[in-house]
Order: structure tokens, then C-alpha cells, then sequence
């Protein structure tokens, strides 16, 4: 499990963060003060509070792939 922290703060955000995150044949979830849902679900992650950080977690050893095509979400931890 690896975790980092991303910003998704616009509609056009989650829905390149949701295409990306499809294309993993591992689990990502995303996490706001209170809730935690599938970060491969475009209606899980706009049930989130989007104004702030969201932990994100991906459920592998190596997601050094994903991590740097959404480099552009990624916030300091």
C-alpha cells in the first residue's frame, strides 16, 4: 500500500484522475476527513468534500507509474 496526497478541485480534474485511475489493474481509494471511497468511481469521489487534500491509496508495491501521470493532482503530503 502506498499512499500520497492529491487535489481534485474541478470537475475536469476528477474526470482525468478517473480515467487514469481506471486504467490500474490495482485498488485506489480516495479519503476526506470522514469518508474513504474507490478513486475509480467518478460518483463515489463527488460524494467526497473537493475543496481540500484527499489521501489517495493504491493498494500496491509500485505505483510509481500512476504517481507520475498524476503528478499534476499531487500535493505536498
Amino acid at each position: 500500500m502506498i499512499t500520497t496526497t492529491v487535489l481534485l478541485d474541478t470537475i475536469s480534474a476528477v474526470k482525468t484522475f478517473v480515467s487514469m485511475a481506471s486504467e490500474c489493474d490495482y485498488e485506489i481509494d480516495l479519503q476526506d476527513k470522514r469518508h474513504l471511497v474507490d478513486g475509480k468511481s467518478i460518483m463515489g469521489i463527488f460524494s467526497l468534500d473537493l475543496s481540500g487534500p484527499l489521501k489517495l491509496i493504491a493498494h500496491t508495491d509500485d505505483a510509481s507509474e500512476f504517481f507520475e501521470a498524476i503528478a499534476p493532482f499531487k500535493v505536498e503530503d
